[in-house]
């Protein structure tokens, strides 16, 4: 056994990516204060080939050092949009007819195994501190949160946002396949 050279890694090339068909999946970024978590959202975006990124309030947008440093490049593929509301990011979404689920702990939140993703879909992912905001909970269709069975309450928001987008590209993954050769 032995690593995979980059090359080997059969990776698209700038452009191709733009051209390629992408996942209906919209990250909405609900007031991320952490430079380095948006910067992971964009690398793990690029990775499932999302739709787009949604960065509002005082979530920082690129181009910014500190997001690049984890995004290693993806802020040049990845598309993305500044709303200084995240109810006006909600408002574009449901006027393209969108499926809005927010990442979060509620008394009526769907455990993530058991939810049904539909397309177009966006997912909401809050602060680090104050998670997704009351207001905007309420304005969701569905509330999903992640399984855990450790002490800690929370994941962090940009593990978080890998794992339901994987758990998308598994039951997406047939829109990508086409032109990955799966």
């Amino acid at each position: 056994m032995r690593k995979l050279s980059m090359s080997e890694l059969n990776r698209l090339s700038s452009g191709e990516y733009q051209q390629a068909a992408k996942m209906p999946v919209v990250v909405v970024l609900d007031n991320i204060r952490s430079l380095l978590n948006i910067g992971s959202f964009f690398r793990t975006a690029d990775a499932f080939r999302i739709e787009a990124i949604y960065l509002c309030g005082i979530t920082a947008c690129p181009p910014h050092r500190e997001i690049q440093k984890t995004a290693l490049g993806a802020t040049e593929n990845v598309a993305w949009e500044y709303f200084a509301t995240t109810t006006e990011a909600l408002k574009k979404l449901r006027e393209m007819k969108y499926f809005i689920a927010s990442i979060e702990q509620t008394t009526e939140s769907i455990q993530l195994n058991n939810a049904e993703l539909k397309i177009p879909m966006a997912f909401i992912f809050g602060n680090e501190v104050d998670g997704v905001s009351d207001e905007i909970i309420q304005l969701s269709d569905k509330v999903i949160e992640i399984p855990q069975f450790g002490t800690k309450h929370s994941l962090n928001v940009a593990v978080c946002g890998g794992i339901v987008l994987w758990q998308c590209f598994l039951n997406f993954k047939s829109i990508l396949s086409e032109h990955q050769g799966d």
